[in-house]
């Protein structure tokens, strides 16, 4: 039994008020402010949520300090090297890694699942054909629920499982076909004999008059990106879908809220915006002036940032940015990259944000996002598309932590308050006097 308690005390002679202490099984206990305001009257303050759990949950731990994730209790490092996404979707969804049986059932039904109705390829003629593939994917993921009305009642845990199913499957089927949406090129089926990630490569690559064939150093290495992105506990596009399930609409919805909230480039657009970068440095000279573009990022005065190192939640090395480290090097190596340009100019600017003072000290190390963009690009995956692979990947703890909310019974509809410092009341003036 837990009877810890904090005391919350006021410098203006108000009342003290107490509050339990409540303990996780890792990481900073928190403290219960529920009854804050019927105690105080007073609200908390936490712009982006810094200080505050919104929630209580089993699924994903990170300990920023030590750079440590873990998902369901499993190191990210154990999972990405002894088990393929399917196998993480499974933990992440049920709790437990699956068996040799329950794999294949799982899979089985993913499977089963991967194509889509055929009324969807109409409605995507209503995009234009330059139109960004994550803006086709926020419609096309939130249309589901027109598509698929008999899995939209949130309530129905049976129907929450065939919307999970349904989503992890259809995923890559959408995102191909968006990216084969904008090249013009016609949508290729999915087929069940292949893997998860190998049958993604194909519908997005392969064409009616070549098929594709599938490299196993390309296919594990976007099998890898798919596990190091699956969940990120309560990030902002999580925290997105939690607040907009908790209203009780359909999951299409919510989940295409989150993609929404992924789109940005403080989020999800972080690769897109690592590779950019590297080609504007690439277009003023490449790794010959990576000194100078170098200068301008630690000079104060400029507007220069670098883009995919560092994290705002890990303090220290990205333990999935080392994952990702080798399977970039395995991939450049095996498609004989490493004396590209632009690959070069990548591992240049590597090698100085390890070894400069300036990064070291400030623990600017590269971050995830830096090389599964690289990775991305030498697989052949346009810039514009990396976000929505970044949304493929992380539908499924989209989906755990909606079922995980949805399941609690604390849930409530999300209301955050709020700290008013507009106009006090006032009155309405004659038009004429105004």
């Amino acid at each position: 039994m837990n009877d810890r308690t904090a005391t919350l005390s006021f410098s203006d002679g108000s009342p003290s008020a107490t509050f339990p202490v409540l303990p996780g099984t890792v990481g900073p206990d928190v403290i219960d402010i529920r009854s804050l305001y019927s105690k105080t009257g007073k609200f908390t303050y936490d712009p982006g949520f810094m200080s505050t759990a919104a929630c209580s949950s089993a699924i994903t731990y990170i300990d920023g300090d030590k750079g440590e994730l873990l998902y369901r209790g499993y190191p990210i490092e154990d999972l990405a090297v002894n088990c393929d996404f399917l196998e993480v979707c499974h933990l992440l969804l049920y709790g437990e890694l699956p068996d040799a049986m329950q794999k294949e059932d799982f899979a089985g039904r993913v499977i089963k699942h991967t194509m889509v109705n055929e009324q969807m390829q109409f409605f995507m003629r209503g995009f234009r054909r330059d139109a960004h593939p994550m803006a086709v994917l926020t419609g096309l993921v939130g249309a589901m629920s027109a598509f698929y009305p008999d899995s939209i009642n949130l309530n129905d845990a049976h129907q929450r499982d065939i919307s999970a199913i349904r989503l992890i499957a259809k995923m890559p089927t959408l995102v191909a076909m968006a990216y084969k949406y904008s090249v013009g090129q016609p949508y290729m089926y999915p087929r069940n004999e292949l893997s998860y990630a190998a049958n993604f490569m194909r519908m997005m690559f392969a064409t009616p008059c070549e098929d594709y064939r599938v490299n196993d150093v390309l296919v594990r290495a976007l099998d890898r990106i798919f596990i190091l992105h699956a969940d990120h506990e309560q990030n902002a596009s999580t925290s997105t879908v939690r607040l907009c399930a908790s209203s009780g609409t359909n999951p299409f919805a919510a989940i295409a809220a989150g993609v929404a909230c992924l789109w940005g480039p403080a989020h999800g657009g972080a690769n897109e915006a690592a590779l950019n970068m590297l080609y504007d440095i690439q277009a003023q000279g490449g790794v010959a002036r990576v000194g100078e573009f170098i200068a301008r990022v630690k000079d104060k005065n400029s507007t220069v940032r670098l883009m995919g190192f560092g994290h705002r939640v890990y303090k220290n090395y990205d333990p999935r940015a080392k994952l990702m480290r080798e399977t970039c090097h395995e991939v450049l190596e095996a498609l004989g990259l490493h004396d590209d340009p632009l690959f070069k100019l990548a591992m240049a600017l590597e090698k100085i944000a390890v070894e400069d003072d300036y990064f070291v000290q400030r623990k600017l190390y590269p971050n995830v996002d830096f090389y599964s963009g690289i990775v991305q690009k030498a697989i052949g995956i346009p810039v514009s598309l990396f976000t929505a692979i970044f949304a493929l990947a992380r539908t499924v703890g989209w989906i755990a932590q909606l079922n995980e909310m949805i399941t609690d019974p604390e849930y409530k509809i999300g209301r955050p308050r709020q700290l008013f410092t507009g106009a006090t009341r006032r009155s309405v003036k004659p038009i004429g006097d105004r």
